[in-house]
């Protein structure tokens, strides 16, 4: 792989799902590289959400490259998702005016309810829809999508799993891998997050940490987006031929209720 970097740059992979993630390294430098990376991620860079922006470039081919700086650091815990850190960051985030600027300049319009259930109904083959679990969950989704309503469009991450969160060796954090990123009702990332890491009876006191009261309005809205997401995931996995994971987030249904 050429970045024209100049002579003596070793690059690596950086794994990850697409293959366009590179580390780069000369000497004691150090690099993160991607290849065309969404415009997005200077905004990102300059609000501080991700390692820092280093430079951009245009390859013959057309590709863009970018480069971040490298940090020293590692994923987050499950456990530390209850840190209230990441409660702050993730409100810096849903109220940032320049990153839903830069989204709406690329064309990004709400991605709401009516929307995620399309996507819902488009993707799911017939042999998921007919598994019983899948028929309640759907049942439910379009049962309450009426009561669904947002009045408070952000940028949302998506995926906030504790893997794209990282915390440097100078103990700052960032949320990374934004190849999501959409324009949609906060609840989305609030309800992923608290579902997936927060024990119900510490709702309160997190979202607390972000600066929102527990509704019975946001619970719902929470509750809807997680399960239209597990939907979306185990299609998703079963087409990955990810069979464990896909059972794992078919199960995963049966911790709703759907009454």
């Amino acid at each position: 792989m050429d970045f024209s970097l100049g002579q003596d740059w070793e690059i690596t992979p950086a794994g990850g799902a697409t293959g366009e993630a590179f580390f780069a390294k000369k000497d004691n430098k150090k690099l993160f590289l991607k290849r065309n990376s969404s415009p997005f991620l200077a905004v990102l860079s300059a609000e501080g959400i991700v390692p820092k922006l280093i430079w951009t470039k245009r390859m013959e081919n057309g590709d863009v490259i970018t480069a971040q700086q490298y940090l020293i650091g590692r994923e987050f815990t499950p456990n530390e998702m209850a840190d209230k850190r990441a409660a702050k960051l993730l409100k810096k985030i849903h109220d940032s005016q320049p990153l839903l600027m830069m989204l709406t300049r690329m064309g990004k319009t709400p991605f709401g309810p009516y929307q995620m259930l399309d996507e819902v109904d488009s993707t799911l083959d017939q042999a998921i829809q007919n598994v019983k679990l899948v028929k309640d969950a759907h049942a439910f989704l379009n049962k309450e999508v009426l009561n669904i309503e947002c009045n408070e469009w952000a940028v949302c991450h998506g995926d906030v799993n504790h893997n794209n969160w990282l915390i440097s060796d100078k103990n700052k954090i960032y949320l990374i891998d934004w190849d999501g990123a959409m324009i949609a009702d906060p609840a989305m990332d609030l309800g992923l997050l608290l579902h997936w890491y927060i024990p119900k009876t510490d709702w309160e006191k997190w979202l607390e940490q972000y600066g929102k009261p527990l509704t019975d309005e946001l619970k719902i809205r929470m509750k809807w987006y997680t399960i239209a997401h597990t939907l979306l995931s185990i299609q998703w996995h079963k087409n990955k031929n990810r069979f464990r994971e896909m059972e794992y987030w078919l199960n995963y249904l049966d911790h709703f209720n759907y009454e």
